[in-house]
């Protein structure tokens, strides 16, 4: 077998406590393959898809400023130094963080230095061990900074710590979803030499890793306002994870077809038309087009007038899903384009510009130009664009609507199970079908019908909606939460074990694509089914005797295939997806 096996790691760091100190034990890396190290990504602040993200996170892409973005930066901070000079109140400036916001105080580098120095000491364990997820974090961090005030060397940091494969050790747990905060604090301390970070996937002390990849811990101001990136990073894997379960799932869906010579008439066209919800009717189409020239379209007198509701309904779930992960890619899509720090700095800005900006509450942080913003003026406002929710409501639906489609695809599997005197579903038994000698030499059917119920109580158990929290935390200031890691989390684990549940159903129809096979040597299962049950016979033969056979589960070969080779080798055509309601940036672009 020639796939590699991709399960969800833990990645729990051991602790041992001795002497009033944690040693923390080196939690397993998961590096990279940079295969599209020669690929570079603009980053401008607004057009960075998930693609890109994808891209540079998962197979070594780089990054590089554009002109502009630099520019949009620097114009920044010098509002901001000029506010300061004005003595107009700014939050993080002359004004304290959260419950000291009335607070005076005098920002200076060498404060923001030790800031990020702290950083090494914050977060909860366990550490993040998949250097996709810190890659994904670190260039959509990147991609904020434009909004912000930050320095060219700041900047630049962050393209070397990318392009160079500088990733910092960061803490998976500390953040309630308005910011990642503790997580943000661990990225900084590794860019000013502290804390331990990987190079090239090998662990070492931050500052060797700088200096491994040429590179001096920086000595001025580290950027700062709030950052998602975090939990921005989790959704963007989620999309692009979820829409490969999602195409393995329709084109699994029609080999279960095939392998339960099913009626194909709640598909129809004309039939979609009476209750138009747009993504059912395309999933609809699209897997008719995937059964074209197959022998369902063929009259069978043993096929019988309506399947079980699990194998004619699952489209409608399918589609469900395919809605809510359109949904989820749209938001994310603007989360990651878009300026969520506190405050805002807008330059250019006018008071003619709009009435509220005239009135007197607004004139409060007007700031008028002066020379340390080369005469440029604008406003300092401070906001919530750092709450993240319309993003967080999409991971959890997402979520949600993946495990309904898995309950289809559980009750599928098992259908397939009737081993009555006459088989109420198939209608035909296997020993009819097979001689003993072939059944032997075929995968054992046993292993699905007791364990992909474990899968499916873990998804179930993992769908539910998460209660509603508040928490009044730093004095009242911060008294509600996202839940954006958590709900992250939960969304990559449910996509995980859909692969794997889709790995069983893989298995269970291939077995019976090859028993139609037999009861009718002349059918055919159409171009992409084809090539699916050729590709996965390669992976586990069907007649083959078992002590040759790999000394591993079957669903660990199905789940590996699925994971290792994507669905649009197969099937990538079709008819086109529905738009979206929105305009926004990049979404046409997935």
């Amino acid at each position: 077998m020639n796939f590699r096996m991709s399960f969800v790691r833990p990645g729990v760091a051991a602790y041992i406590l001795f002497g009033g100190a944690a040693l923390a034990a080196a939690a397993t890396f998961n590096p990279i393959a940079p295969t599209e190290d020669n690929k570079v990504v603009t980053i401008t602040g607004h057009d960075l898809t998930i693609e890109d993200v994808i891209a540079v996170a998962r197979r070594g892409a780089k990054i590089r400023y554009s002109p502009e973005a630099i520019q949009h930066a620097s114009d920044g901070a010098a509002l901001k130094a000029e506010a300061g000079a004005e003595n107009i109140p700014v939050y993080g400036l002359n004004r304290g963080y959260g419950a000291e916001r009335e607070v005076e105080l005098k920002k200076s580098t060498e404060n923001s230095l030790s800031e990020a120095r702290s950083g090494v000491r914050e977060g909860v364990s366990p550490e993040i061990v998949d250097e996709d997820l810190l890659r994904a974090f670190l260039v959509i961090r990147a991609n904020s900074v434009p909004f912000e005030v930050a320095t060219p060397e700041f900047m630049q940091m962050i393209v070397d710590m990318l392009n160079k494969r500088v990733a910092p050790v960061m803490y998976a747990r500390g953040t309630l979803g308005e910011g990642d905060l503790m997580l943000t604090s661990n990225f900084l301390a590794t860019m000013v030499g502290k804390g331990d970070a990987y190079y090239q996937g090998v662990r070492m002390k931050a500052s060797d890793a700088l200096a491994k990849a040429g590179l001096k811990p920086l000595q001025t101001e580290t950027g700062g306002g709030t950052s998602n990136a975090y939990a921005d990073a989790l959704a963007v894997l989620m999309v692009a994870d979820g829409k490969a379960a999602l195409e393995w799932a329709d084109l699994i869906h029609a080999l279960d077809k095939l392998g339960m010579n099913s009626s194909l008439t709640p598909l129809a066209g004309i039939v979609q038309a009476k209750r138009p919800f747009k993504w059912v009717a395309w999933d609809a189409a699209r897997l008719l087009d995937m059964l074209r020239g197959s022998y369902l379209f063929e009259d069978d007198p043993k096929r019988i007038l309506q399947d079980p509701e699990s194998m004619r309904a699952s489209y409608i779930r399918q589609a469900s899903a395919w809605q809510a992960w359109a949904a989820l890619r749209d938001n994310v899509t603007v989360q990651i384009n878009s300026g969520e720090q506190n405050p805002a700095f807008i330059v250019g800005a006018s008071p003619s510009d709009s009435w509220e900006l005239a009135t007197p509450q607004m004139m409060k942080y007007y700031v008028k130009g002066g020379p340390l913003s080369h005469g440029s003026h604008g406003y300092v406002l401070s906001n919530a664009n750092w709450d993240p929710y319309p993003m967080a409501n999409a991971m959890e639906a997402f979520t949600n609507a993946l495990a309904n489609m898995d309950a289809a695809v559980a009750q599928r599997i098992e259908r397939f199970s009737d081993r009555g005197p006459t088989p109420f579903f198939t209608g035909i038994k296997i020993a009819d079908v097979l001689t003993p000698e072939q059944i032997e030499l075929s995968p054992s059917m046993s292993e699905p019908y007791f364990a992909f119920m474990d899968i499916w109580q873990e998804i179930q158990s993992l769908s539910h909606s998460l209660t509603p929290e508040g928490n009044a935390a730093d004095i009242g200031v911060a008294d509600i939460e996202a839940q954006t890691r958590l709900k992250g989390v939960r969304g990559r684990q449910v996509i995980d074990l859909t692969m794997q549940l889709l790995g069983y159903d893989l298995l269970t129809a291939t077995y019976w694509m090859d028993v139609r096979k037999a009861e009718g040597a002349d059918r055919n299962f159409g171009a992409a089914p084809t090539a699916v049950w050729t590709a996965f016979r390669k992976v586990l033969p069907w007649q083959q005797n078992i002590d040759t056979r790999p000394e591993i589960p079957y669903s660990v070969t199905a789940y590996g295939f699925l994971k290792s080779t994507p669905a649009t080798n197969f099937y990538a055509a079709g008819p086109q997806m529905p738009k979206t309601e929105s305009e926004f940036i990049g979404a046409e672009k997935q």
